[in-house]
């Protein structure tokens, strides 16, 4: 059974920084891409970032891109999701999840397993 279990969230003032991490169980941690994604209140879910099985390829939303960047540790079996200067428009609940397979994917149904989220939060 798949577990992924995010942490790190809370409440940050904008331009601050951020750092979620989810420590997976369950699986071959690198043999699967991971990602990160989001969901505000009345918005679907969006992709924020992801990272192949050997971390050597990233993936990055727009709206991310030069203020996050994802990384994973192998040997810890943790994605984590460094977050800068955060904006008001980047609170939301963030969820990791994992990939059917070595290479990422955008799309919510690229991902088979899912943590419960933690709540990202930024005051303007």
């Amino acid at each position: 059974q798949v577990q992924l279990v995010e942490s790190g969230g809370g409440l940050v003032q904008a331009g601050g920084s951020l750092r979620l991490s989810c420590a997976a169980s369950g699986l071959t941690f690198s043999s699967y891409a991971l990602g990160w994604f989001r969901q505000a209140p009345g918005k679907e879910r969006e992709f924020v970032a992801g990272i192949n099985w050997l971390g050597a390829s990233t993936y990055y939303a727009g709206s991310v891109k030069g203020r996050f960047t994802i990384s994973r540790d192998n040997a810890k079996n943790t994605v984590y999701l460094q977050m800068n200067s955060l904006k008001p428009e980047d609170a939301a609940v963030y969820y990791c999840a994992a990939g059917r397979g070595m290479i990422v994917g955008t799309r919510s149904a690229d991902f088979g397993s899912w943590g419960q989220g933690t709540q990202v939060t930024v005051s303007s």
